[in-house]
């Protein structure tokens, strides 16, 4: 199957049942680029992407996989096309081992590959690749939820709040690998983040949500320097 080179979100309303939680999201992420979501809590980040993976319900508007609406897919289908997605709450196999986490997850690559490539952004989990996922510590349970996403050799990944609950090193240190890969695999990414600072120093482009609907999309450059009024609505959440 056909890898996908943009996403593109065309007056999504999406939401859970008959309940709506965000309307009117629009923008497109293209291969390479680096986006993030901002929002307080419960302002529709989550949905947004869960809408794109196939958990939440689309319920106007659509998701775009390149010229490919997503509405038709299933959700290991869009992963097939290089949709990836690193869910909140890391959901692990506990009772599998760090290895057998990744091999389990590998796509388009074969097994040695594709760990090699796990393995050169998270030399710690080498180093743990015996170990059960229910034996790592909270922050090497999150550098595999990454890695699996990875290991599918994604070109576009979606990341939910993916330093949630860690110490500021290891935020620091998985961050670090998630630019990394972004540049030796050229996949773009899309980062939802409860701390400000990290979002806009990595991100080229924003889109701050509030109460389920977009007040800004564009670069992080224009929003530090014009709209300063909306960056103070969002600076309510974490910063580093």
């Amino acid at each position: 199957m056909r890898r996908v080179e943009q996403i593109r979100f065309d007056q999504l309303s999406a939401g859970y049942g008959a309940t709506t939680i965000v309307e009117g999201i629009t923008f497109s992420v293209k291969k390479g680029e680096k986006w993030g979501i901002l929002g307080r809590n419960g302002a529709g980040k989550t949905t947004t992407l869960c809408a794109a993976v196939g958990i939440a319900s689309i319920l106007k508007g659509d998701i775009w996989l390149d010229n490919q609406s997503v509405r038709t897919l299933r959700p290991y289908q869009r992963c097939r096309m290089g949709l990836g997605f690193v869910p909140q709450g890391r959901e692990i196999f506990p009772s599998l081992s760090v290895e057998e986490n990744l091999i389990a997850s590998v796509q388009g690559r074969t097994f040695p590959e594709a760990l090699e490539v796990a393995y050169g952004l998270f030399p710690r989990l080498k180093e743990r690749r015996r170990n059960g996922g229910g034996q790592l510590s909270g922050g090497e349970q999150q550098m595999l939820s990454v890695a699996r996403a990875v290991v599918t050799f994604p070109s576009i990944l979606l990341l939910d709040e993916p330093l949630e609950g860690l110490a500021p090193l290891v935020r620091e240190e998985l961050m670090r690998a998630i630019r990394q890969m972004g540049e030796q695999l050229g996949m773009a990414c899309v980062l939802v983040e409860q701390y400000v600072d990290v979002v806009l120093n990595f991100c080229e482009n924003v889109v701050v949500l509030e109460s389920g609907s977009m007040v800004y999309c564009g670069s992080v450059e224009v929003l530090r320097r014009e709209h300063p009024d909306i960056l103070d609505n969002a600076i309510g959440l974490k910063k580093v």
